[in-house]
């Protein structure tokens, strides 16, 4: 078989074309081998979990339908994207690649797939509605597994964090801010909440890319219980610098949350006589109430040697030969412990690097709520993805145990 790497780009004529055509020339790289290549390894795994956790039932009581009615119907149409991205293909416009894969076809009950400009019309027709639809999906999907999977944890840590997703073009909310990789160019800001026990995508949302806002990330901290099954009792906030606010905070306390925030907006005074050592490094307390706060709060802080410090990544505060980690909480632990308990933040970065290769950093349109929806259906398909590897670790344990009771 014959397998070629890439193509060059076609323009794209809808409603004339349903058939992309796929042009070959002499440049084009190619290699052979004896068996079918297939990226579709997993998906005969997906069909029956999919199954197994009851989606499609669960999708017609959560999601809520667009004025576009297509023929295939909502959940098939969802479906169908869902597992493009679980594939690998990142693009609306790679369907082409598939239209006619059995397996696919018949999971969908078709003969062949719609052409990718009709999922394209479809996505186009969803918005901020269908993509709070998506969330709530989501939520009970969880809710089921984690019974599967016997999993009832009352307390939880939640991380939150942003990326930069750059965009080319007139595209609806671009701006340009903080972009470390593209700089100058515009991009978007979405923001995300991960559970640091399961890995799970929890919620989060597509948004303009510029820097968020207390305000509303209080509403979404206001929110975050709903997404939760009922075991869970305790939750615990974990975020950066951008995340820190009076907002904020206060939505933590109406909420009942344990937060910790890092700090780069204040400076709290700590007393000189109440450092004390633990491992290489200082740590000392304040209560302190930063100017437009209503209360005070605790401040708990890191010093480092400027020496030992890796400044440039750090990018911290200094001071009579020190470097300064300052955080905000309402935990009462010692502080040493309690930024040990944010250094285990640091893991959020390889979940976005994961969700950007599932395909957030795809932007199939100018259109600013189509964007928004198909936002929630890649994280969707990263969870299902992640749900999926936990039901199969989930069952080797109970095997396991078979096992040992048997011997």
């Amino acid at each position: 078989m014959v397998t070629f790497k890439n193509r060059e780009k076609t323009r794209e004529i809808q409603g004339k074309n349903c058939e992309r055509k796929l042009r070959i020339t002499a440049n084009t790289p190619y290699e052979s081998c004896r068996e079918r290549l297939t990226a579709f390894g997993g998906l005969l795994a997906l069909v029956k979990m999919l199954d197994l956790i009851h989606f499609s039932e669960t999708f017609d009581k959560h999601y809520v339908h667009p004025k576009r009615s297509p023929k295939l119907g909502d959940c098939r149409m969802i479906t169908g994207i869902l597992m493009l991205l679980f594939i690998g293909f990142q693009r609306l416009w790679h369907f082409e690649y598939v239209r006619r894969d059995g397996m696919l076809c018949g999971f969908l009950k078709v003969k062949l797939l719609p052409a990718a400009s009709t999922f394209w019309r479809y996505l186009k027709s969803l918005g901020i509605v269908q993509s709070a639809s998506l969330l709530r999906v989501g939520s009970a999907l969880r809710k089921r597994i984690w019974k599967l999977l016997e999993y009832a944890p009352k307390r939880v840590s939640v991380d939150i964090d942003t990326t930069t997703t750059t965009v080319y073009g007139n595209i609806e909310g671009g701006r340009k801010g903080y972009n470390t990789k593209h700089r100058g160019h515009k991009g978007l800001r979405p923001v995300m909440f991960f559970l640091e026990e399961t890995r799970e995508y929890l919620c989060g949302t597509q948004r303009r890319g510029e820097t968020i806002g207390t305000e509303e990330l209080a509403k979404h901290i206001s929110n975050l219980r709903k997404h939760l099954p009922e075991c869970v009792k305790d939750i615990l906030l974990r975020g950066d610098a951008e995340m820190m606010g009076w907002k904020s905070v206060q939505a933590c306390k109406k909420a009942g949350f344990w937060y910790i925030f890092g700090n780069k907006q204040c400076e709290p005074p700590f007393a000189k006589n109440k450092w004390y050592q633990h491992g290489e490094y200082d740590y000392n307390e304040c209560i302190y109430q930063p100017a437009k706060w209503e209360e005070s709060c605790r401040f708990v802080v890191m010093r480092i040697r400027q020496e030992k410090a890796n400044q440039k990544q750090l990018n911290l505060p200094e001071c009579e030969g020190y470097v300064y980690r300052i955080f905000v909480t309402n935990l009462t632990e010692r502080p040493h412990l309690v930024i040990a308990n944010y250094n285990r933040r640091a893991g959020v970065e390889n979940l976005i690097g994961e969700a950007q290769r599932e395909g957030i950093l795809a932007i199939p349109s100018r259109n600013f709520q189509s964007n928004h929806a198909f936002f929630q259906i890649v994280m969707l398909a990263y969870n299902l993805w992640r749900w999926m590897k936990l039901l199969a670790g989930h069952c080797e344990q109970k095997q396991r145990r078979g096992l040992e009771v048997a011997e």
